[in-house]
């Protein structure tokens, strides 16, 4: 499918525009604004502009408040419970785990749960928020009931990822940030606007059958979980998924399970919901609370350096270490432009036109 090449700045402006148009402070829209683009820089393309519109309809639903009241409604010297009052996750999560942070800064370690949020955007941007500060950052959230669990044709569970950032001394951080389920659900959204079909082990159609079809949610069909079916270990991916949902939600007091709130606008919201919007989690630990930073990072070069030398298997060209992709992606595109899909360009287009906002 064709596409557009977009210099981040261009993109920036607009998408930080719209924000403001929705009622957003200068600040919190650099924030969103940051939160979102840096999704695009790193070729996570499902999580970036191309979700903009989804916000927007949300903020039309009244489901998102554009100028939130954060507050701490529960907290220990190592531990908070955050209210997002309904604001963007992607202003609320940043603000949360700068708390997570900042309490790591005075006791060693800072968690904190999330309630009454929205779709934070990648989790990776959150954990690597610890990073400069010599400290591994974990972030997690809970999200729209897609997928069913291991023998079941009902969804229960959002995609639920998980990311954990680890710094080194002079090797680029560790960064995991994966969804657990076999695919995201913003990767199925890419595959339907390239109107292309999923490899098995993705999706299943509304009876639990394998299936190959991109639009397979929208007549009953279910994600699956990471691993696809139990022989090929889909109840590890659905007992992570619970964790998150547990850690993010019930343990915060945000809905959990087929009671999250749905991403798409269009989508009536659940009934007897048990708790407040999405949920989210997040973690921070000073690596000095454990050992010296400087040998603990150290030691993470060494690690690194041996798994990326680690003998490649045939037709391998080498290993990766978690956060490769995204970094040589982000060099590339930080220089040559950021990628958009027509399908994408059209539909902010159409955002833009809104709220008399000009991509180009």
């Amino acid at each position: 499918m064709a596409e557009q090449v977009f210099a981040y700045n261009q993109l920036f402006q607009f998408t930080k525009s719209v924000f403001i148009k929705m009622g957003c402070s200068e600040a919190d829209a650099n924030v969103a604004t940051t939160v979102l683009l840096t999704a695009d820089v790193r070729g996570i393309d499902s999580h970036g502009v191309a979700r903009l519109s989804g916000y927007v309809r949300l903020w039309e639903a009244k489901r998102i408040n554009a100028t939130p009241a954060i507050t701490i409604e529960h907290e220990t010297p190592s531990t908070a419970t955050v209210n997002g009052d309904a604001g963007l996750g992607l202003v609320v999560a940043p603000h949360a785990m700068q708390i997570a942070i900042d309490k790591a800064k005075q006791v060693g370690t800072g968690w904190v749960s999330v309630q009454n949020s929205n779709h934070f955007g990648i989790a990776g941007f959150h954990a690597m928020m610890a990073l400069e500060h010599d400290m591994i950052g974990i972030a997690m959230t809970n999200a729209s009931a897609l997928v069913a669990p291991t023998f079941s044709i009902e969804k229960m569970l959002g995609t639920n990822p998980i990311a954990v950032a680890i710094p080194a001394k002079n090797e680029p951080a560790f960064v995991a940030d994966f969804a657990t389920t076999t695919a995201a659900n913003g990767k199925l959204e890419i595959l339907q606007r390239k109107n292309e079909a999923t490899p098995l082990g993705w999706v299943q159609d509304e009876h639990g059958n394998e299936s190959t079809n991109a639009h397979a949610l929208k007549t009953g069909g279910a994600l699956l979980p990471l691993g696809s079916d139990r022989e090929h270990g889909s109840h590890k991916g659905y007992a992570l998924g619970s964790i998150v949902d547990i850690f993010s939600a019930v343990l915060s007091g945000a809905s959990y399970g087929p009671w999250v709130p749905p991403f798409p606008a269009y989508i009536a919201m659940p009934e007897n919901m048990p708790g407040k919007g999405l949920g989210h989690f997040f973690g921070a630990m000073r690596i000095d609370a454990f050992r010296k930073a400087d040998d603990f990072k150290t030691h993470m070069d060494n690690w690194i350096q041996r798994f990326r030398n680690a003998q490649p298997a045939p037709n391998c060209s080498k290993v990766l270490i978690p956060g490769d992709p995204e970094r040589e992606i982000a060099k590339e595109r930080m220089v040559n432009g950021i990628p958009l899909l027509n399908s994408v360009v059209d539909e902010l287009e159409k955002t833009g036109a809104i709220f008399n906002v000009s991509l180009k």
